[in-house]
């Protein structure tokens, strides 16, 4: 059994990474563990991320008995091996195909556009793009909310500011990604929805994938 002291989240508010790590933990029904909140505002590093993560000095940060993982994506397919079992749902698929799939698609979230007006319509083919894999699927996973669900949806409440800044209507662009949306906030595991409007990545602070 899987005790808060075995198990630590290292995470800066309001970083969509690291909400990545939280979600996925709640989905796979690992809800004991300890919370870290690092302010990466202050100009000398934690600590914990000095000694965790060395190299990039950056969070999230998944420390398993007492051992560093890092960068959010390595942190989702870690947590996706380690805690398996009859019950417990898997992030990627089985299929090989289906999982190098999975991994494009959040390769590609990850290195999306900024919302600039100059580049609106990059940024609206972007997720249509994003809208056309989702098709008429429940979640990008199918009938079973997966990897790239959980490595898209904290970002989602960013929408609101590429609407604002691009000056289009993301619901009338993209309804089945805006339904899809909706659908992932009504899970148990979206914890990042009562902070959402206030969601924002900055690089400056090290908040890295």
């Amino acid at each position: 059994m899987t005790t808060e002291s075995d198990v630590v989240v290292v995470n800066f508010w309001g970083n969509g990474f690291g909400m990545r790590v939280q979600i996925a933990l709640e989905e796979k029904g690992v809800t004991k563990y300890e919370y870290k909140e690092i302010d990466l505002t202050a100009i000398q590093r934690s600590q914990v991320v000095l000694e965790m993560n060395p190299v990039r000095r950056s969070v999230p940060i998944l420390i398993h008995q007492g051992r560093p993982v890092c960068e959010s994506v390595n942190i989702l397919e870690y947590i996706d091996e380690m805690w398996k079992g009859d019950g417990v749902p898997n992030l990627l698929p089985h299929d090989p195909t289906e999982r190098a799939f999975s991994r494009f698609w959040v390769h590609f979230i990850d290195n999306k556009g900024e919302a600039k007006e100059e580049c609106k319509k990059e940024l609206i083919a972007e997720f249509k793009q994003l809208e056309e894999v989702l098709g008429d699927k429940l979640y990008f996973g199918g009938d079973n909310f997966g990897f790239l669900d959980i490595a898209f949806i904290p970002f989602s409440s960013m929408f609101y500011g590429y609407e604002t800044h691009g000056n289009f209507k993301f619901e009338e662009e993209c309804p089945k990604l805006s339904a899809w949306v909706k659908r992932c906030a009504a899970r148990e595991s979206q914890e990042w929805e009562s902070s959402k409007a206030h969601l924002h990545i900055n690089s400056n602070n090290k908040t890295l994938p």
